[in-house]
This record gives structure tokens, sequence and C-alpha cells, in this order.
């Protein structure tokens, strides 16, 4: 009988139509595929359980998750080879790549054997309960208060400390603005800066930071631009960490941090509103509700920066549907737009959008370096969190940054006004005039 690595070949290529671009190392210590091509080690016959159940991302997820399959070599090699049968989009039928259309196959005859000895393969049923990471299955509306600040609370409160081992001491989660031969540090110090710019915050401007995540924007919008600050955030531990810091700076007189969604935000007009990678949380429901509320809380002449992870969009866009993997263990109820809607929806509210700018190239080197800092200690995150929490962040940050590297989605920083009924908007003439600060 051949090995277990060899039959798994041959079967995964029967299945797929293609031949596999990884090696296998299954459980019995086999292995079998290309030569020098990163390794696809199946530890445990529990694996092919869970994609017998759940074929394509989501039983690939859960493999991973519970330790039974990882990669050895090189992890963002492995992911890009994999992408094509397992991610591949735009299909129309609501599955996920050659993974799951090779199950819907089974109903072909000439399949039938293939899938049998794969069934056969994987030992006694039912399959294994879904890792403790996954978040339970939800019920009611998308996108209510409650349920937002539930998604918020699973992946933001799951510890400052592994936060602060995973983002550096800059405490940004979101993309940074890199230069040459920069640090991720410097360029995150960049990133708020040109956020600052871009809304030509001057001295006791009041500026709305809506998702304000550890308080790194508004400390700097408020110690570097003389702002006055409101930040609101759902996630408690967000919260403390920001004021903690912001009385740590001597700072309280002039930031304030919330918990607050921002539709119960009442106290405008505020002179610019920052909404930095909290966009892709509102849903596409309740888009124009959010540009709407962003809308009503500027004064005349005020400025938005609207920093948004974006996708491509679908040739069929009535089949997009959020990835399991990102749904059940990263982002509950996220959903990313293109680009073109988001700013339809600004400009729909009122806005004038004045320019944007796409940055996805820097998103890529910032999770590579995010991914390098949580390897680097990576017996302490599992220890501040769970093994799995660990290998979940390590999935989600390295598959990331090869999507943003193969343009499957983007990210934009969109700078809109609420230009008055004049029409001067207060820009200047020449775009990019941001470059240096206004006091200068």
């Amino acid at each position: 009988m051949a090995d277990a690595a060899s039959r798994l070949t041959t079967l995964a290529e029967d299945l797929l139509g293609v031949p596999l671009p990884v090696a296998i190392r299954a459980w019995d210590g086999s292995e079998a595929g290309p030569p020098g091509a990163p390794v696809l080690v199946v530890r445990s016959r529990k694996a092919l359980r869970r994609l017998l159940w759940k074929p394509g991302e989501l039983g690939l997820a859960r493999a991973w998750v519970a330790g039974e399959l990882d990669v050895e070599g090189d992890l963002y090699e492995a992911l890009d080879r994999l992408s094509g049968l397992v991610w591949e989009r735009g299909d129309g039928t609501g599955g996920t790549g050659r993974a799951a259309r090779a199950v819907r196959a089974v109903r072909d005859p000439r399949l039938r054997e293939a899938a049998g000895a794969l069934i056969r393969l994987t030992g006694p049923f039912p399959p294994p309960r879904p890792p403790a990471e996954e978040v339970r299955r939800r019920t009611g509306p998308l996108h209510t208060k409650r349920r937002d600040k539930e998604a918020i609370s699973h992946h933001y409160d799951v510890g400052n400390d592994f936060y602060e081992l995973v983002l550096g001491p800059s405490m940004v989660y979101s993309c940074a603005y890199w230069s040459p031969g920069g640090t991720l540090e410097e360029a995150q110090t960049a990133k708020l800066d040109l956020i600052c710019r871009k809304l030509a915050l001057r001295p006791g401007d009041r500026l709305l930071d809506v998702g304000c995540g550890w308080g790194s924007l508004a400390i700097h919008a408020a110690r570097e631009y003389g702002a006055r600050v409101v930040g609101v955030t759902l996630s408690a531990e967000q919260a403390a960490y920001a004021r903690k810091r912001v009385a740590g700076e001597g700072l309280t007189d002039r930031v304030e941090i919330r918990v607050q969604d921002y539709r119960d935000v009442g106290d405008g007009p505020y002179d610019a509103i920052a909404s930095v990678g909290m966009a892709e949380h509102v849903g596409q429901v309740r888009y124009r509700e959010y540009a709407d509320d962003l809308y009503a809380l500027l004064r005349p002449g005020g400025r938005l920066l609207n920093h948004q992870i974006s996708r491509r969009p679908e040739k069929n866009e009535a089949a997009y549907r959020v990835d399991d993997f990102i749904d059940r263990y990263v982002f509950p109820d996220g959903e990313l737009a293109p680009v073109g809607r988001t700013t339809t929806a600004l400009e729909e509210a009122g806005f004038e959008v004045r320019d944007v700018e796409a940055i996805r190239e820097h998103y890529a080197l910032t999770l590579r370096q995010w991914v390098a800092n949580l390897e680097a200690r990576l017996p302490e995150a599992e220890r501040l969190t769970s093994p799995g929490r660990a290998r979940v962040w390590r999935l989600y940050m390295a598959a990331s940054a090869v999507s943003f590297e193969r343009n499957r989605i983007g990210v934009n920083q969109i700078l809109a006004v609420r230009t008055p009924d004049g029409g001067a908007s207060g820009l200047p003439l020449r775009p990019r005039a941001w470059t240096e600060r206004p006091d200068r």
C-alpha cells in the first residue's frame, strides 16, 4: 500500500484537477510532492475529517488553528502557491476556489472513487469539534450596536500585552507609512503625522478619532499639533490602556477616551474626523449611515480622513461573501468594499472627495513586520493568549500580506471635505501640499 503522503497527493490532484503546488508530509512520516517546495505537514487524520465536512478555507483554517496542519519552509510562499486553490474568488457559486468545487464535483461518477478513498483515509467520523478560538454562530441582524460590540470584543479584548508583542511600542494597529530603510516605529509615526497633515490640524482644533484603538493617533495629534481629541472605541481593554497612556503623557486636558459607539457621538461639530481601520467593521448595510453620521458631526469646511482596507470588485457583486476564516477567527462580521463604493457612499452623504491615496504595498511591509514580531516571541504569545490564538494571528497576518502584495486587497486613505455651500473647500490648490506641516 502506498504511503499516506503519496496517497494524499494523488487524491488531492484527482479532486482538484491540477498538480499540487506544495509537498506533503503525513502523520506516518512519509513525504511526497515537488522538491524544494514548501511542505504542508499533515500531523493528524483529523485535518482530513475537517476538510471533508468543511471543504476549502474553513476546514483548512480549523485544522491549522488546532495544530493538525503546519507549514515547513517559507510560509508566505506556501500561502501564495495555495491561494488559487483555496481562496480563489469570483466563480459566483458561493464556494471558495477549487477545494470547494472539488467536493461539489464528487457527484461526478469519475471522482467518486477518489472521494471514497479520501473518506477511507480519514478514519472514524464524526468530525472534531471546532477549535475554542472560533466564534460561536451568531444570530440576529448584522451590525446592531450589541452585535458590533461583541465582535469588537472578540478581536481586541485578548490582552494588551499580546498586542504590545505583535505591534511593538507604537501600538498602532493599521498600515504604516514606510520609507526605504525605515523601522516599523518610524513608519507608524510617519503615518500618524501624515493623517494629521492631511486633516490640517492646528492648535485648538477638535478631532474625533473613530475607532481610536490604544490611543496612538489621539496622543500624537494632541502632543504634536495641539488638537483637542475625543477618541471612541468599543473595546474596554483598549480604552483602559489608552487612558493610561494619555495620563502618562500629561494630556488628560486635551484627550478624552470613551467606550462609545460612533453612532452615539452627539457632541459635534468637530473640525476634523479620523477613521483609521474602523470602517471595515461597519458593514455594507450600515455604510451610508456611517457616512451620514460623520458628515453630521463635522463643521462646514471640516475634513474626514477615512483609512480603509478595500477589496477588488467581483464580477457578480451579489455573490460576494466574507472569508470564512476571517469571519470565524479574526474579524467577526467584518466586510470589505471596493474603494469606488466607499467614495460613492461618502459623496452621497454630502462629502466632497478630494484625494485617494493607495498604500497597499505599505500594508504588506507592515504585516510582515508584525509576523516577524510574533514569530520572534511565539512561546510568550502562546502563553499570553493560547497556542491556537497565536496560530490564528500568524496565518491571518501572513495570508493578508500575500493578498496585499498580489493586489487581491488594497488599502486607501480617502480625504473628504464637508465643503460649505459657497464651494470653498479650504484645501490648497496643489495636491499633496500636506507634505509640509501647515505651521511651517
